[in-house]
């Protein structure tokens, strides 16, 4: 499958997007897909989801592959990347997207709870960079790393401490990771999504949805394509200069004043 429409050419590239069995993972997968990318598909327990991922992007001309792993694991991530490395002979491209958003109140939450969160949010972000830099420098060719963070790392809402900061973490630990990876020819940055349409959140909580898209200069909800096309926009050469970036992806949203 090559480029279509204006996304920026990934032809051959190698890109690993993790949690890809999940809605905004499955988006990234796809964009990756129609760009031109060879596409590992992570999943932890959401194997049919993934099957169907791979089976939409192989439908289509692209070349997909499904691997589960439990990114919490150190050791699991360095098979994960090694594994994808095997199949198609190298890591070119990571997206961390893996990810939990739990609502509960501060007060009520446990260090378990803290824990849980953080653990699938930001310590397997952590882990799998490390272990896709590992492969990457190896190669000596470069490659681009992309978390998928939140406009909530800087503006949360109310019952995800927790999430906001895992997410504020994340756009940290890319910005630190991108000072230190740069010498290698390795980029690091992150994606920042505001409200993403997913299955049923219009019934759910058609209040927010509407509020978003009252709020969104733009007037709508984003897609999880629209999260996509921005990583594939940042593992291209279009973005060969561009590391330790926060790109936020919200319609507008927190561009508004709040006055």
């Amino acid at each position: 499958m090559t480029g279509q429409g204006r996304l920026p050419a990934l032809d051959g590239l190698v890109a690993v997007v993790t949690g890809a069995a999940g809605t905004v993972g499955a988006g990234i997968a796809g964009e990756f897909a129609r760009a031109g990318a060879q596409v590992v598909v992570h999943h932890h327990t959401g194997a049919e989801r993934a099957r169907n991922v791979v089976e939409r992007i192989t439908g289509e001309g692209g070349t997909a592959w499904a691997v589960a792993a439990d990114l919490t694991d150190e050791t699991a991530c360095e098979r994960l990347m090694d594994a994808a490395a095997a199949r198609f002979g190298r890591v070119d491209a990571l997206v961390n997207n893996a990810g939990v958003q739990p609502v509960q109140e501060l007060a009520s939450m446990t260090a378990a709870d803290w824990r849980a969160v953080v653990d699938t949010n930001l310590i397997s972000a952590f882990c799998c960079t490390k272990a896709a830099v590992q492969v990457m420098r190896r190669a000596g060719t470069g490659g681009t790393v992309t978390h998928v963070a939140s406009i909530e790392g800087s503006s949360p809402a109310p019952g995800h401490a927790h999430y906001a900061a895992s997410k504020a973490a994340l756009i940290q630990h890319a910005r630190a990771a991108a000072v230190e990876y740069g010498p290698s020819g390795i980029r690091v940055n992150t994606v920042s999504p505001g409200l993403i349409s997913r299955p049923g959140i219009e019934e759910a909580w058609p209040e927010g949805v509407e509020r978003y898209r009252a709020a969104a200069p733009l007037g709508r909800i984003g897609s999880p394509a629209d999260i996509g096309r921005a990583c594939v926009f940042l593992a291209s050469t279009m973005a060969d200069w561009v590391t330790g970036h926060d790109l936020v992806v919200d319609g507008g949203v927190t561009a508004r004043s709040p006055w």
